[in-house]
């Protein structure tokens, strides 16, 4: 048995072999390394605090969606409107598209009072040409060109939308709606959104389209549009407040009070803003307005970007402002890996109580993303969908990556879009 030193001798019995005793006195090999395995057992200690800390960030994502998909205002087809809507098309570089959104306004529902002005944003690809054979002289549509450039300080596209709207002559008294050229609406979505905005006093309706996705990098990437504010900002409590910090707006689909838009400068108010869907809302609610986002699908979809490249151009342009500064940039992406990365890592590779950790948070952040998904889709999900749904991890890692690259371009002064470089 060996002698008991003080201390407590430990047997070891291997199968097949002699038993044998191991000392661990202070000074003998045993003591030793028990020593070594202390400062290993904290180390595992901190990842389990750090995965917990994601997971519970990300069951607090999964209650917000859940009480989100009942507060979440939806567009839905009714009665006609009767006062006066106008709907402004700018238009650079869409040829493949133009003639679709001119197609889906003539086939509007409800809206006796529709007038539809389409600006050519000095465009090369023929788009003019194709927007007025797609009006076919429908009366209500007019289809003109620009070959000014923005003014210095200017984006394109503010610069094209105060110009278009000058051009349209807007009833003072009825709604200017924006829609981008890549919108597809449903017969009734025009006039869904004005009777939103009219029952609900507001100065701003923005219904959010679904984004329709076509290749892998789209599916990984287009749903977390709509999830990184519908996981994080309680609807109820946004629509209650005029706080600008609780703005949501898509500029896709934007719908204005004429009189408020008007009132505060229209898009000379954010005329250097490359997000200035979000500007305009959060300038509205400073003046005292009121602003609300809604579930645009299925009367509104959206495909944004078509492949790889064109994602990743467009994304460069613009996710650097979302942020206010790099370093909230940062912030914000080292956040969402503790939330959606860490846990799913810890799902995996993890042991114990960590990896029940990670399980938890996975889960959480897989249901969020699914009930957002669903909720701006406004019908039932398809295999793409549960596909996109379940690689949330490699999604949030791509988004860090966009904006690690909008941040180094905007820094490089590289930040272009459509062959100009921005202000």
């Amino acid at each position: 048995m060996g002698r008991n030193h003080g201390g407590c001798n430990i047997r070891c019995r291997a199968p097949g072999r002699r038993t044998r005793l191991v000392d661990p006195r202070p000074g003998t090999p045993a003591h030793h390394g028990a020593r070594r395995r202390g400062p290993i057992l904290s180390r595992v200690r901190l990842p389990r605090r750090v995965v917990a800390l994601g997971a519970g960030a990300a069951l607090y994502g999964a209650v917000v969606a859940a009480a989100n998909r009942f507060a979440l205002p939806r567009l839905r087809e009714g009665a006609a409107v009767t006062e006066s809507v106008t709907v402004v098309v700018p238009a650079r570089d869409e040829a493949p598209r133009i003639a679709s959104v001119i197609a889906d306004l003539r086939e509007q529902r409800g809206v006796p009072r529709l007038r539809v002005l389409v600006l050519d944003d000095d465009s090369s690809d023929g788009t003019f040409e194709i927007a007025r054979r797609a009006a076919d002289s429908d009366p209500r549509i007019t289809v003109v060109r620009s070959s000014t450039p923005p003014p210095d300080g200017w984006t394109g596209k503010a610069a094209a939308c105060e110009r278009a709207f000058s051009e349209s002559h807007p009833d003072e008294t009825g709604v200017v709606v924006f829609i981008d050229a890549d919108v597809r609406l449903r017969p009734g979505a025009i006039a869904a959104a004005v009777t939103l905005l009219r029952s609900r006093s507001a100065a701003l309706v923005s219904p959010w389209p679904y984004q329709v996705a076509g290749t892998v990098t789209e599916r990984l990437v287009q749903p977390l549009l709509f999830w990184s504010w519908f996981s994080i900002l309680p609807v109820a409590v946004a629509h209650r407040t005029r706080r600008p910090s609780m703005a949501v707006a898509c500029g896709q689909f934007l719908a204005f009070d004429t009189a408020d838009y008007r009132a505060i400068g229209g898009h000379s108010a954010v005329a250097a803003s490359p997000t200035e869907d979000l500007d305009l809302a959060r300038t509205l609610r400073r003046s005292g307005r009121t602003t609300v986002v809604a579930a645009g699908g299925p009367l509104v979809s959206c495909r944004m970007y078509e492949g790889r490249h064109t994602l990743t151009g467009g994304y460069t342009r613009w996710l650097w402002s979302a942020f206010g500064s790099p370093a909230g940039a940062a912030a914000v992406v080292t956040a969402y890996a503790v939330a959606y990365v860490v846990p799913a890592v810890a799902a995996v590779a993890g042991r114990g109580r960590t990896r029940r950790w990670g399980v938890l948070g996975t889960g959480a952040a897989l249901l969020s993303r699914a009930v957002a998904r669903s909720t701006e889709r406004g019908e039932r999900l398809d295999a793409a969908d549960a596909l996109g749904i379940a690689a949330h991890p490699v999604s949030v890692v791509i988004f860090g990556w966009l904006t690690a690259a909008s941040v180094r371009a905007r820094s490089a002064g590289r930040a272009v879009w459509k062959d100009r470089l921005l202000p």
